[in-house]
């Protein structure tokens, strides 16, 4: 006969369960579990088997320990989980890539019905086309104010209609219309809602940014600072480059000014003297590509012999 543990015994062994993976991990995300079945997490569990690790159980629960192992530890960089459970979650402790664990547990969602009262997660549409109903079920559509017609003994829809709206709760008319329509709106799995890094909490989103997405956000924060200390005369090191070329182009328009000058306006000086001089110098830029063909042109007219004429032959038409 088997012996039942006691409420108190599972307790004991679910806390020591969370102290080991807090130990042993330092990465755990964090992941909303609404509508997720048994046979579904399963599935999760069997395939995140290897470096990652679900666990379930009360937010009560779940708090208690966490602090009580931050107390015996002195690690109070898990207490930042506390404020991330809340409602329906479960944890996924992993050695993995934070991000293929991420895609790994949006695999498996499921197709769900609209059931009655149900708050939508996402915007339902109806798209237009033949229902496969016949003309005795048009009252359906008739009390949703949807558009429809008679076509070959069957009810046709004429142009897509949003049926539920993001945050509505389902209705029964419109949940008895997607079931005899076969429609399926919601998908339900684990969503990935914070992220835990070594005493950090972000966003999933930051998972999903490539080192393109990264470098461009750092280029655009460059140009901010830039940008700022530029407008308060404050130097840095990115804007250092643009602070020595605007007191270069003053010295210059000083130096042009006045009487005054110095080595790097004297050519500036020169080429405002003698306008020409930029002809000159940009005219090899532009005559640079045809030069070397006219060149050779030329070298093929020397080298082609003189067409003989009819003197040359010794004699002519009328000899």
């Amino acid at each position: 006969m088997v012996v039942k543990a006691s409420k108190a015994e599972k307790k004991i062994a679910y806390d020591a369960k969370l102290c080991q993976l807090l130990e042993e991990y330092t990465q755990i995300l964090v992941a909303a579990a609404d509508n997720v079945g048994s046979n579904q997490l399963q599935n999760i569990r069997r395939g995140l088997r290897g470096d990652s690790v679900v666990l379930m159980g009360k937010n009560t629960m779940m708090k208690r320990t966490i602090r009580m192992h931050a107390e015996k530890t002195g690690n109070t960089a898990f207490l930042n989980l506390i404020p991330l459970l809340q409602g329906n979650v479960g944890l996924i402790f992993t050695k993995g890539d934070l991000k293929e664990v991420k895609e790994e547990v949006a695999k498996y969602k499921v197709g769900a019905p609209a059931r009655v009262g149900l708050v939508a997660p996402i915007d339902v549409v109806v798209p237009p086309g033949n229902t496969g109903l016949d003309p005795s079920q048009t009252s359906f559509f008739q009390v949703l104010n949807i558009p429809t017609k008679i076509n070959k003994g069957t009810v046709e829809i004429i142009t897509p209609v949003e049926l539920i709206r993001k945050g509505d709760k389902v209705g029964s008319s419109e949940a008895a219309l997607l079931a005899k329509l076969g429609i399926r709106p919601f998908s339900y799995g684990l969503v990935v809602q914070s992220v835990y890094e070594n005493g950090s909490v972000y966003s999933p989103e930051v998972l999903d940014l490539s080192e393109d997405d990264l470098v461009e956000k750092f280029a655009s924060s460059v140009s901010m600072v830039t940008a700022l200390a530029l407008a308060i005369s404050y130097p840095t090191l990115a804007a250092a480059p643009h602070m020595f070329v605007n007191a270069y182009k003053n010295v210059v328009a000083v130096a042009l000014a006045t009487e005054y000058s110095f080595p790097q306006a004297d050519k500036v000086k020169e080429y405002l003297a003698d306008p020409s001089k930029f002809a000159v110098a940009a005219a090899p830029v532009a005559g640079g590509g045809d030069a070397p063909a006219a060149a050779a042109k030329e070298e093929e007219k020397k080298e082609e012999p003189a067409e003989e004429s009819d003197e040359d032959m010794g004699f002519s038409l009328f000899d």
